[in-house]
């Protein structure tokens, strides 16, 4: 009796993971080995703002779920980890490495952007790039900017054409 709730349990937990994976846009394994309970709470603050979270699973059950998903980790899933979940694919990338430049106590280790398995070298480059506010706001700019330009060389030729 005591055994087939553990196994439920587990069961749950696995699903948990396999739902949350299959509705972020991206997720991240990463290595929090040395956070302080302080340092903790201040990255879930931060993977919030993003509109991203994070949990710590069990290894085991997080390569149960990885082998439903079809997508090879185990690798990875060795010593302590933790699961970081976006809805936005490059947000909890960004978030994380931007906190682990700044404790040096996280590192991130494999990830899965848009249905691609993303490296080290590919987290690092995705966290490069601007979050997608700042990509609009910079479109916005640039929308601006171009109408104000045709507004200008309207002026000018309404100014020609008055002389």
């Amino acid at each position: 009796m005591a055994n087939q709730k553990i196994i439920e349990g587990k069961s749950k937990i696995v699903e948990e993971i396999v739902e949350k994976a299959k509705n972020a846009s991206s997720f991240v394994v990463f290595e929090n080995q040395g956070l302080t309970v302080s340092e903790t709470n201040e990255l879930r603050r931060e993977l919030r703002k993003s509109g991203s979270d994070f949990k710590i699973y069990k290894n085991t059950l997080a390569k149960r779920a990885m082998k439903e998903l079809n997508i090879d980790f185990d690798s990875e899933l060795e010593g302590p980890k933790a699961l970081a979940f976006g809805t936005d694919a490059v947000a909890p990338i960004k978030a994380l490495q931007d906190f682990a430049e700044k404790t040096k106590k996280l590192e991130l280790k494999i990830g899965y952007v848009d249905g691609q398995v993303a490296d080290k070298a590919m987290l690092s480059k995705l966290a490069k790039i601007p979050s997608r506010d700042q990509l609009l706001t910079m479109f916005a700019g640039a929308l601006k900017q171009s109408v104000r330009n045709f507004a200008i060389c309207l002026d000018l030729h309404r100014q020609n054409l008055e002389k």
